[in-house]
């Protein structure tokens, strides 16, 4: 059996609420999209199988478009999960697009506490538009906790007002996610009084269900081959119209389901720790370096909290990494640092100066075309 599928404009908050509320009980399947933004290759179909609530589109920063298919049990099975390790039920301020899985997060456990999000105004993220959100937020007895998600680079605009932080000092929990968190923000954050909770997961996991790199409720976690694979009740039904992409990214073994990441990563003492893409991964004078790591120690600079590091062809190295970032920073300062963490052979070779930065309308880096700006 199938169910048809809409098609909403994300421009409109209440709206994706609504048919994301219709979708959750039964009715017609949600796709909720950015105005403006590039269509995918092929057209949405009008209809997804009946299991079907949600379908996000997603490009990413890397890679080709794809829909990823996602069923009720598994948006309100990610919602509970979260609410039982977040301690409780509770009142949303949304501040992230609600065509992404984070911002549809938001929207998903407020449906399930019975509660409307305070919306962030749209257009671009200000710290005092937080703050008004953070003022207009209702907190009732069934749902007396207050919550929020955040990227990074929006946590670091909040911590740079101080009416902002102090609105942001009173959330029970600030989730923060959709690309590492470097050190030094976090360190901020938490010196400010905010309650931060690190976040990881994907479109096909229904959003984030490892909290500070603890898988909660049933998830289950496994590195295989160094990269990392997730099971559980959040997984997605696959990919819309790519049976062949769905067999290759959720495999079944042991008789579980599991989504193939493409993330490497460790865990340590029962804490997983994400190290980047596997496909992040460079030869550079004959040695592995892994960007996503590289990145991760530029980041502890001063300074550098939104710095990126990408790739670029060398005829003596063959690759070697190289920095963006919107702030200009020595380096010798850079290779120094690098080098010390991680060896000769991951030294950046250039620090490109690109202000504003390329991003993509969640809050990330817009990976390609920095890559563009640094091949350029």
């Amino acid at each position: 059996m199938a169910r048809s599928l809409v098609t909403t404009g994300a421009s409109d908050p209440v709206r994706v609420l609504r048919g994301l509320e219709a979708a959750l009980a039964g009715g017609p399947a949600l796709l909720p999209v950015a105005e403006g933004a590039p269509a995918l290759p092929t057209p949405a179909p009008v209809s997804v199988p009946q299991r079907v609530a949600l379908v996000v589109e997603t490009s990413g920063s890397t890679g080709t478009g794809k829909r990823v298919a996602l069923s009720a049990d598994a948006l309100l099975a990610g919602a509970a999960a979260a609410d039982q390790a977040l301690g409780g039920a509770g009142s949303w301020v949304l501040a992230l697009p609600t065509h992404y899985i984070a911002g549809l997060n938001v929207l998903t456990r407020s449906i399930v506490a019975g509660t409307t999000p305070a919306v962030v105004a749209p257009g671009h993220f200000t710290a005092t538009a937080f703050a008004d959100a953070a003022d207009r937020l209702e907190v009732g007895p069934a749902a007396p906790r207050r919550y929020t998600s955040l990227v990074p680079v929006q946590l670091a605009r909040v911590l740079d007002d101080p009416r902002a932080t102090a609105a942001l000092a009173r959330f029970d929990a600030v989730l923060v996610g959709g690309q590492a968190t470097p050190a030094p923000l976090r360190e901020r954050a938490r010196s400010a009084g905010v309650r931060m909770v690190t976040t990881y997961g994907a479109s096909e996991t229904s959003g984030g269900c490892v909290y500070d790199g603890v898988a909660f409720g049933t998830v289950q976690t496994r590195l295989v081959d160094g990269e990392l694979w997730l099971h559980g009740p959040m997984l997605a039904e696959g990919y819309v119209g790519d049976d062949a992409r769905t067999a290759a990214t959720f495999v079944v073994r042991d008789g579980l389901r599991w989504y193939r990441t493409g993330d490497a990563a460790t865990v340590t003492d029962e804490v997983l720790r994400v190290l980047g893409r596997l496909d992040d991964v460079i030869i550079s004078g004959g040695e592995k370096v892994p960007l996503g790591l590289v990145e991760r120690h530029v980041r502890e600079l001063p300074g550098q909290d939104t710095a990126v590091v990408t790739r670029r062809t060398s005829a003596t190295w063959g690759e070697v990494p190289v920095v963006v970032t919107p702030v200009p920073i020595d380096l010798q300062q850079v290779r120094d640092h690098v080098e010390r963490a991680l060896g000769r052979a991951a030294r950046p070779a250039e620090v490109v100066v690109a202000d504003p930065l390329p991003m993509l309308s969640t809050g990330k880096p817009d990976r390609r075309a920095i890559r563009a700006l640094v091949d350029g």
